[in-house]
């Protein structure tokens, strides 16, 4: 998958004390528009989180990216992943675990089929994802875009905790607020179907119809489930967590999304459409 969604988010306005101005600096990665806006500190401090927040955003695109160079470019390639570092680590344990939650309906092994549904090798379980050894199947290839970008929100928000920083927004294709913020829900044609304040928590919203592949197929696709939701909006203390499940129950009936939730208490649905 490339880039699987249409961004749904917007933050309408921020909530920012009298007489501090917000800073915002955006940059690209993992094939989307990055940014950070930060209140209440001088430019100069600004630019030091920044080049702290790119540094990172750096670390994960090697690890993960499908846009350029990568541990993951190279496991698809090759098939094996000698000592994965700690960012493939971390996507992997959550992808499993929201794997499991989903009954498969989240699964980074559709990246074959993202590419041709004719020659696929989707198991999950067919992949050995020791922490030693990465090792895929022949014509098996990952992808992490349904839960990246969910992971570089986290760990840009990491950042600017450990700075001390309690006003942030962070869009990273998925929204993070520190602090309290007003934003936006919509869908892929730009009818806003939801506002909500979003304290010291995590949004994503997927829309499986905003890019379609070149044979037409919605981006966010499965071998062996259909599209069931236009746009579905997951709120998460994790940006990852929400990114995956906002991606799967885009897949999902109303029922295997409460069955689902029930393993994630912490996250809740903000929209389906």
């Amino acid at each position: 998958m490339n880039r699987r969604r249409f961004l749904a988010l917007s933050a309408c306005a921020l909530a920012t004390p009298a007489g501090a101005a917000p800073l915002r600096w955006t940059t690209r990665a993992m094939g989307a528009e990055v940014s950070v806006t930060l209140t209440g500190l001088d430019a100069a401090r600004a630019r030091r989180v920044w080049r702290r927040v790119a540094r990172a955003l750096a670390r994960i695109e090697a690890a993960a990216s499908l846009h350029r160079a990568s541990d993951l470019v190279r496991l698809n390639r090759t098939g094996v992943l000698v000592n994965p570092g700690r960012v493939l680590r971390d996507l992997v344990a959550l992808s499993d675990r929201v794997h499991q939650a989903t009954g498969g309906a989240f699964s980074p092994c559709v990246q074959s089929y993202w590419a041709d549904s004719k020659n696929i090798v989707t198991g999950w379980e067919l992949a050995d994802l020791s922490v030693g050894n990465f090792c895929l199947p022949p014509g098996m290839a990952l992808t992490f875009n349904g839960v990246a970008q969910g992971y570089a929100a986290d760990q840009l928000a990491e950042i600017v905790r450990a700075e001390g920083l309690t006003d942030v927004l962070i869009d990273a294709g998925e929204i993070m607020a520190l602090g309290a913020h007003p934003v936006g829900i919509a869908a892929a044609d730009g009818t806003v179907l939801k506002r909500l304040a979003l304290q010291d928590r995590a949004l994503a919203t997927s829309s499986p119809w905003a890019t379609l592949l070149a044979d037409g197929r919605p981006h966010i696709l499965h071998p062996e489930r259909s599209v069931l939701h236009d746009t579905v909006s997951v709120s998460a203390p994790s940006a990852a967590l929400a990114d995956a499940l906002s991606t799967a129950f885009c897949l999902m009936t109303q029922a295997e999304i409460d069955r689902a939730l029930m393993q994630f208490p912490e996250a809740r649905v903000e929209s389906v459409a």
